[in-house]
């Protein structure tokens, strides 16, 4: 039965959570009916330049058609097995997998999510480094890891503070982050000597215990944080010098984000461990990956592999992948990501070179933070932390929300505005989202201080 527009908002409010937000600030959603290439419509009709990829995951944009087919067809033949079971579409994949990782990774945990597969990701460092004592995490304070027990707890954003300390899953300590434009350490590139790597060295040197190192390459939702050209190959240095798992969480950065397969080829590192999702199947059905070192896979050869789930190599699931990654090839997106990222770029300087309130433009490819401060001298921002979590007034919702009648979606967070179109994006769509933020910036350049 169809329901009325206004009746399946008022539906959507009163029975179902709204993540991430106080609830009465989420009464009436906005009801999206469509949506194609990197368009969404509302009930309404009007158009809106998707300029986020939603939650920065639909890099293939609406509506791909041999995405969709290939659901259908699965749909078809198997759409459910116990995962105890082989499958033809779980081959398939696996060896699609080992192609576009990067070397060495080549054993895989498929789940539903970034956050199962980050999940994954900790019980298993756990459960290798077990014979050795270790089962501690480090982290980064500007990181997302997910919402679960363990996954939650290795989040370093506010997202974690309502749920601790009953909720703080024991054994993850915070690093500092790779983060140049506020330097945790106050000192200026390249004179800081990376010192936010060396620290991590440390904690290595007196934490003890410690099974593995988890980073974003390129943090996503906390800023699009690019790291230096020196910090993650020494960060990796670190990791195997003490003996720990490097974990690269890339289920935002992944799949063409950034201009390659993943994150972590811009720099030639290797990780033990690769999670992601989002991408891998364009959004279009829920699937997390988790990728290991044969290392790592063989020691469960005779250990008891103590995780998995009943949506575990979902066929259903599965089978999308082997057509995004067909998707990818043909269009040749990677090579369009950076193309298309160089004109992101330019124009997204041109917006701070016109607008006081923007402080920083930083990114990579198609994976672009606009930060937003009060005073471009001292870097004051307009909002902290502690405003996302008790619910006060931020100056990024209402950017976003003046964007949006301008028909542009961007997605704030905290302090900056997220820019990651879907990578078939061309310059004149780009152009259109350029020129409505152009505008929607006017409203914090009011309020700035200096």
């Amino acid at each position: 039965m169809t329901q009325q527009p206004e009746e399946a908002v008022d539906l959507v409010a009163k029975h179902t959570y709204g993540t991430w937000r106080h609830q009465r600030a989420w009464k009436k959603p906005l009801l999206i009916t469509d949506a194609e290439g990197v368009y969404f419509y509302d009930a309404k009709g009007k158009r809106y330049l998707d300029f986020s990829s939603q939650l920065i995951c639909s890099n293939l944009g609406h509506k791909n058609k041999a995405v969709i087919e290939a659901i259908c067809e699965q749909a078809k033949k198997m759409p459910y097995l116990n995962p105890g079971f082989a499958t033809d579409v779980r081959a398939q994949v696996s060896k699609l997998l080992i192609e576009v990782m990067p070397q060495g990774l080549e054993k895989f945990f498929y789940s539903t999510s970034g956050t199962e597969a980050n999940e994954a990701a900790f019980k298993i460092v756990r459960m290798r480094s077990a014979p050795a004592g270790k089962y501690k995490i480090i982290s980064r304070y500007s990181s997302y890891h997910g919402s679960t027990g363990a996954s939650i707890a290795a989040t370093g954003d506010p997202r974690r503070w309502p749920i601790e300390p009953t909720g703080k899953v024991q054994g993850v300590v915070f690093a500092p982050d790779c983060y140049c434009y506020r330097c945790p350490f106050g000192l200026e590139y390249p004179d800081c000597g990376i010192a936010c790597a060396e620290y991590v060295d440390y904690m290595l040197r007196n934490e003890g215990n410690v099974a593995a190192i988890v980073v974003e390459p390129v943090v996503g939702t906390n800023g699009v944080l690019v790291p230096t050209k020196e910090y993650l190959p020494r960060l990796a240095e670190i990791a195997s010098k003490h003996d720990v798992f490097l974990i690269a969480d890339e289920v935002m950065s992944g799949w063409g984000r950034t201009g390659d397969w993943f994150a972590v080829n811009h720099w030639n590192v290797k990780p033990d461990i690769i999670t992601t999702a989002k991408g891998c199947t364009g959004a279009y059905v829920p699937l997390g990956i988790t990728a290991t070192t044969r290392e790592i896979a063989d020691y469960f050869e005779e250990h008891y592999f103590a995780h998995g789930h009943t949506y575990e190599a979902h066929p259903l699931m599965l089978f999308p992948v082997i057509a995004a990654i067909g998707e990818y090839r043909r269009l040749d997106l990677m090579d369009h990501a950076m193309k298309m990222g160089q004109y992101m770029q330019k124009r997204l300087n041109e917006i701070k070179d016109r607008h006081r309130s923007v402080g920083d433009v930083r990114g990579i490819g198609l994976f672009w933070a606009v930060e937003l401060v009060k005073d471009r001298k001292t870097k004051k921002p307009f909002n902290t932390r502690t405003d996302k979590i008790t619910g006060a007034p931020l100056i990024v919702d209402k950017v976003s929300a003046d964007c949006m009648t301008r028909g542009v979606y961007v997605m704030g967070w905290i302090s900056h505005l997220l820019i990651a179109p879907p990578l078939i994006i061309d310059e004149r769509q780009i152009d259109e989202g350029i020129a409505a933020l152009d505008e929607s910036l006017k409203i914090p350049d009011a309020e700035v201080e200096a």
